[in-house]
């Protein structure tokens, strides 16, 4: 079988292409190397539109297959389960970039999936896959405005480096994902260590630079291999049924609807315009099959207008201001922190939680660097919160994402486990959503984790701004702070969190081709001023730093360090010595194998119990030192001493006391507590004690 290969030098390694080679069914396959690693990309797409959505059907896949990796799943079925989080995230970036770039009327299903078959750790599996699923389609029959390429950097060392490998990108101070078309940036995703403003936006065009180069390679590939697009049923709302709407509801009719700061009243103004269209094309059956469409589709041109032409903003706001925002902590007693932040209709209410280091998420993925996570961020987002009645069904793709977010945006602040040695989790719940629910979830986690105790390095603040866009590409406004239906109507979200010295997270999703350098730079700029803004006038108001005391209901820790080679010393074998330790104290013990012991409890006089026992079990006993213990066996020539959980030492039955005794019974009783000083070791290699010479 005959197939065709390409290849292109890509940071210093080497990316091929595979075409024709595998999945000849699919309406575009691309087998994908990059190093070690190697991906299947196919792209299919139904003949016929889906009827009654009017949406297009878009379904991206990542799937992590645990043998690229060398490794049998876990648990009892031992095969790959649901999608991991990493999976969803991954799917989540590539999706966002590639999503604008279909035709806005295009309604077939078309679904793409990527499927990792092994991993080279020098070569990250995500970004082969972002590549992959541009090439598959663009080769494809799907129509297709594209191709787009995505690179990625990290920063090791202050050193900026492009495609990093899996160790670097996990340990490095920057996580930037930039995807772009021939023409203009089209999504950027970011995690970063207090970036500054103007090097983040020198980074994001690196990557663009590396884009163009990429897009330049698929064309080449799409020159020779491509199919011509293939014709679909247009699901574009009639021009003539646009006209005949606008006679019915004047333009002007429309603006009185849909501008309110109240998303209710907003909602019942449209439903009172819907049902006026409703009898008036009551004989229409076609049009009125697809009548909820055009309405959307009426509000989206008259808010887009309102803004883009008046600088009219729904809810009458000014172009760069944020709506009215409230803050407090501690609503919910008993909890180990918590706080509740407000932006207009949007409310978040975040609660913290924190538990022992063994308590840590264990991760089973295909990322070997990655086991095990500290600091865990979720989010959920109940129907009622857009006064909606929807089952629960867990979290979706939308919830992970937004939690991740939110825990990347909080992440480089997060104290390290020698300075706050516990897990934490934050969830944060929706009580009321109209726009950027997952900035409102950085600041009230930020404020939470404070009132928690937590001693987070620096306060982080969250802001989103949108973007409405004209006929050439200087003729658009960039809003701060949208709400919900800005967000709906608009182009952009553009979703940036920091401290007040550098950028920590960035998501832009967008609904058109690109944005041009100057937007970036005002987005990134309007949400500085913002961020600021947020956190001096209302977060920072409400609790000025982290409290320096826990909850009384949030478990005490506190650590040793012991020699690693006695940690067998404490466990005892079989784990009967730490478990007699737990048993005694009611605490709970973790050592790490650098000899970190953590000891958790509620009761502080049990958990310096603990770390006593702990010393005098890991201590190298010298002659001539004090020790407390119990009588634990009585014999004819002495008495045992327990002394910490599963150590003991003898007395004999002449170091009991200062004067000449016949039976140990007649002065020690099993149970006593007595005082003992160290002799050394006696001809058996045990511990030998005096009680006589303690006293």
């Amino acid at each position: 079988m005959s197939y065709k290969t390409y290849s292109m030098e890509l940071a210093g390694r080497t990316l091929s292409v595979d075409i024709g080679r595998v999945a000849a069914q699919a309406n575009g396959a691309a087998l994908m190397h990059y190093g070690d690693t190697t991906i299947l990309t196919t792209a299919t797409a139904s003949d016929k539109p889906r009827e009654g959505i009017d949406f297009f059907p878009l379904s991206l896949e990542f799937e992590e297959k645990m043998y690229s990796v060398g490794k049998i799943p876990g648990g009892f079925n031992k095969r790959e389960g649901k999608a991991s989080e990493n999976a969803v995230l991954t799917a989540r970036v590539i999706d966002r970039p590639m999503r604008p770039l279909f035709p806005k009327d295009y309604r077939n299903d078309c679904s793409i999936n990527n499927l990792v078959l092994s991993v080279d750790t020098q070569c990250r599996p995500e970004l082969l896959a972002m590549l992959g699923s541009s090439i598959a389609v663009s080769i494809s029959d799907i129509p297709f405005d594209g191709p787009c390429a995505t690179t990625q950097m990290g920063l090791v060392n202050g050193e900026f480096i492009i495609n990093p490998s899996q160790e670097d990108w996990d340990n490095g101070d920057l996580q930037l994902t930039v995807a772009s078309t021939a023409e203009k940036v089209i999504m950027i995703e970011a995690g970063a260590n207090e970036i500054p403003d103007d090097v983040m936006i020198d980074c994001i065009y690196k990557c663009d630079d590396v884009n163009k180069e990429i897009i330049e390679f698929i064309n080449k590939i799409v020159a020779e291999v491509g199919k011509p697009k293939h014709e679909y049923t247009s699901c574009a709302i009639p021009e003539e049924m646009f006209a005949k709407m606008k006679e019915i509801v004047t333009p002007e009719e429309m603006e009185v609807a849909v501008f309110s700061d109240d998303k209710q009243t907003r909602e019942a103004n449209i439903a009172a315009v819907t049902e006026k269209l409703e009898e008036a094309f009551a004989d229409n059956e076609e049009w009125l099959e697809i009548l909820g469409e055009a309405v959307y589709q009426y509000q989206k041109k008259t808010v887009r207008k309102m803004i883009l032409k008046d600088h009219k903003r729904p809810d009458g706001r000014a172009i760069n201001q944020i709506r009215p925002l409230a803050a407090e902590v501690d609503l919910i007693p008993r909890v180990h922190g918590s706080a509740m932040f407000t932006r207009g209709q949007t409310q978040i209410c975040d609660i913290v939680t924190l538990a022992p280091l063994s308590e840590k998420q264990r991760v089973d993925g295909i990322d070997p660097f990655v086991t095990e996570k500290r600091y865990m961020h979720h989010y959920n987002f109940p129907s009622y919160s857009v006064g909606e009645t929807k089952p629960s069904r867990g979290p979706g793709r939308r919830e992970i994402g937004h939690g991740a977010l939110a825990e990347k945006a909080l992440m480089p602040v997060i104290p390290s486990e020698e300075e706050f040695p516990y897990t934490i989790r934050a969830v944060s719940e929706t009580f009321e959503s109209n726009g950027s629910t997952s900035q409102a979830s950085v600041c009230a986690s930020c404020m939470a984790l404070m009132a928690a105790g937590v001693p987070i390095k620096k306060p982080v603040a969250g802001i989103s701004c949108g973007l409405v866009t004209g006929e050439t590409d200087d003729d658009y406004l960039v809003l701060t702070d949208i709400q919900g239906l800005e967000d709906f109507f608009g182009d952009m979200d553009f979703k940036v969190a920091g401290t007040p010295d550098g950028i920590t997270a960035i998501q832009m999703d967008i609904k058109i081709h690109g944005l041009t350098r100057p937007i970036v730079e005002e987005a990134i700029r309007r949400t500085h001023e913002a961020r600021d803004y947020i956190l001096n006038e209302v977060m920072l108001k409400c609790i000025p730093e982290p409290r320096k005391e826990l909850s009384a209901y949030a478990p005490k820790i506190k650590q040793i360090s012991i020699d690693p080679q006695k940690i067998g010393d404490v466990v005892g074998q079989r784990g009967k010595t730490i478990n007699a330790l737990i048993d005694k104290t009611g605490v709970k013990i973790d050592i790490n194998d650098e000899g970190i012991v953590s000891v958790c409890g509620e009761d502080l006089n049990m958990i310096n119990e603990a770390l006593r026992l702990i010393e005098i079990i890991t201590t190298d006993f010298q002659e001539g030192m004090i020790l407390e213990g119990d009588v634990v066996s009585i014999k004819e020539f002495g008495a045992f001493v327990e002394f910490a959980p599963g150590k003991e030492g003898m007395v004999h039955i002449s170091k009991i006391a200062k004067e000449r005794i016949n039976h140990v019974e007649d002065v020690l009783t099993l149970g006593d507590h007595v005082r003992v000083k160290c002799l050394g070791k006696d001809r058996m290699g045990r511990m030998s004690f005096s009680i006589k010479d303690a006293n």
